[in-house]
């Protein structure tokens, strides 16, 4: 039912694929609209426990398709799917499950709100990533608020003002990236998952991210209600 992914549930496991290869998995408003669609069919799914996201062809993510969103009329919409005005970076704050990125094709622009979306990310070695935004007179304004969630506001802007692309290791070192592929069987943990409560972490996902719109003083308050609901449900 999709354009731009592919779905796929195996057991627990929920892998959504971008299928977007020939335009380097460049996201337009029905890609990000059917990721949305996906991921909300995940968060329903009580036997899903976690998502897998990965991709076709060379590129990882590219980023935003200009053309698309500058002129809708060149996008083809999904005639099962209503498309919300929904950014992308708001598409993985909805996804209350466990995400792996497995990434292994470069990583450019807007395709960052993918990756930084994760729980993990895993990538090859000879993967790079660039934000080259600047050079056509643009920020990368979307991807500053997920890249706040791993690096010092500091290092967030000197990472937007830098156009060149940087290494898999340097992207480490920021906490984009949380190990390589050749090194780590992701099957293991992805197997990881298989026994843990699927309620549980859906609402931990989803306290964690309420918490920052939550008063400092009344941090422990809004925990120990979501604990004591959790344990009525159980």
């Amino acid at each position: 039912m999709y354009k731009y992914i592919r779905t796929e549930k195996d057991g627990h496991v929920y892998v959504l694929t971008l299928d977007r290869a020939e335009k380097r998995n460049a996201f337009t408003p029905t890609m990000v609209n059917e990721i949305h669609h996906a991921f909300q069919q995940a968060n329903e799914d009580e036997d899903i426990k976690v998502v897998v996201v990965k991709a076709e062809g060379p590129i990882f993510c590219a980023g935003m398709d200009l053309k698309t969103f500058e002129n809708p009329d060149l996008d083809i919409p999904n005639p099962y799917i209503e498309n919300q005005n929904i950014s992308l970076g708001e598409v993985f704050d909805r996804l209350y499950k466990p995400s792996i990125a497995v990434v292994e094709g470069n990583v450019i622009a807007g395709g960052f709100l993918i990756v930084l979306g994760c729980s993990y990310v895993y990538c090859s070695r000879s993967v790079q990533f660039r934000l080259p935004e600047l050079e056509i007179g643009l920020f990368p304004f979307q991807v500053m608020a997920s890249l706040l969630k791993v690096m010092p506001e500091k290092k967030v802007l000197q990472l937007c003002l830098e156009t060149q692309y940087f290494d898999a290791e340097k992207g480490r070192n920021y906490g984009i990236v949380d190990g390589f592929l050749e090194e780590t069987n992701i099957e293991t943990l992805i197997s990881s998952f298989a026994n843990k409560s699927t309620k549980a972490m859906k609402q931990g996902i989803q306290a964690l991210r309420t918490l920052p719109k939550v008063d400092y003083s009344e941090r422990y308050k809004f925990l120990k209600e979501v604990l004591d609901n959790l344990k009525m449900e159980k």
